[in-house]
């Protein structure tokens, strides 16, 4: 019989609402460290480099910024200017119906730097997956419901789908208990209405001007000696010249 585990509490979370701090987090590079801080513990900005494929200076950068708004903070000990950072909290949070127009733009922009983040991810599943483990092929995927709620029963529904995952969050972290085998397994939770209204088209773009057809060259007079005074004209031709933008560089 399988003893079961207790649910552990609910995990604290960084709530962003400042608008500066919504467009700091929406950075792919940022994000990357957050997560890789909840996942491995505190790091130093050399090692999180490594393992990000990131320079040393880039992540030590975006440390300190994340840092100005609460998402990381310095772990302490550490040797010389090697100072180890670790996350605030396990998660980051966000209101998704703000009014204030900044603050509804700045996390309209955060939030699709995460879509952007999760696809990425799973196009690179898709495309190491064929190498991977049966067990491991068959155990992930990619699908989807549909279901008819009301958003108070969404809300019920996130709720339980939270307490499902919290008896395993105590396996993150540096240190943590983890049963072999286990791997880092990201599950995203998307629960959108479908019934949107159709996109617009975008405006027809308008056609150029016509261009006129340059009138005809006459034929050039000739002086009495019989010589082609064409190229004096065209030496003093004083029409403005076309230039293009890229000719201007």
């Amino acid at each position: 019989m399988t003893e079961e585990r207790p649910a552990p509490e609910v995990p604290p979370a960084v709530q962003l609402s400042d608008p500066r701090a919504l467009r700091a987090y929406a950075h792919p590079t940022r994000m990357a460290l957050v997560g890789l801080l909840r996942h491995e513990g505190p790091l130093t900005a050399t090692r999180a480099a490594e393992l990000l494929g990131e320079s040393v200076a880039s992540c030590s950068f975006h440390l300190r910024q994340l840092a100005k708004y609460g998402l990381v903070e310095e772990a302490g000990g550490g040797r010389g200017r090697e100072k180890p950072w670790q996350a605030t909290a396990l998660f980051t949070s966000w209101d998704t119906a703000a009014d204030d127009p900044a603050t509804a733009e700045a996390a309209d922009a955060l939030h699709r730097t995460v879509v952007e983040r999760y696809a990425a991810l799973a196009a690179r599943w898709l495309e190491v997956q064929p190498g991977e483990p049966s067990a491991w092929r068959s155990a992930a995927g990619i699908g989807d419901t549909l279901l008819h709620l009301t958003a108070e029963e969404l809300t019920e529904l996130a709720a339980r789908m939270d307490e499902l995952t919290r008896p395993y969050l105590d396996r993150l972290g540096a240190g943590a208990e983890r049963p072999p085998g286990s791997r880092p397994v990201l599950l995203v939770r998307m629960a959108l209405p479908i019934d949107l209204p159709p996109v617009a088209d975008p405006p027809p773009a308008s056609d150029p001007p016509p261009v006129s057809d340059p009138p005809p060259v006459s034929d050039p007079p000739h002086d009495s000696e019989g010589l082609d005074s064409r190229n004096d004209r065209n030496e003093h031709d004083d029409r403005p010249q076309h230039r293009t933008e890229e000719g201007a560089r």
